[in-house]
């Protein structure tokens, strides 16, 4: 089993990044994805979460306070892969982000996750 990210790397203010999760050997569509990252010194705080809702490939999406319009989550099902679209990232979003996965779940809690990325590092800086 493997759950990898991919993406990450160094960006001006107000630019964008792309980052995606690809699973292998399971099934993305049996899980509620989520998104977190942490920043140095800190804890690991969810950004956004793809939610599995009985059986339906596509679940509700939620996103944290801080990145609410700037970030959009989604799955593509045939690639087995959720990725996160980041634009008009700021300083204060350098961090390692990592991505997990909650067995059919209706939410991304950091305590319930099956299966967590190796983390991606992405930095905002000028």
């Amino acid at each position: 089993l493997h759950f990898v990210e991919s993406g990450g790397g160094l960006v001006q203010p107000g630019g964008s990044l792309r980052l995606t999760c690809t699973a292998s050997g399971f099934t993305l569509d049996d899980y509620a994805v989520g998104w977190f990252r942490q920043a140095p010194g800190k804890g690991r705080d969810e950004v956004s979460c793809i939610n599995y809702i009985h059986g339906h490939s596509d679940g509700k999406t939620d996103y944290a306070d801080s990145v609410k319009g700037r970030f959009t989550i989604s799955r593509d099902n045939t690639k087995n892969t959720v990725s996160l679209q980041m634009n008009s990232l700021k300083p204060e979003g350098t961090a390692v982000y990592y991505c997990g996965a909650v067995w059919r779940a209706a939410a991304c809690v950091a305590t319930s996750v099956n299966y967590w990325g190796q983390g991606i590092q992405v930095t905002v800086s000028s």
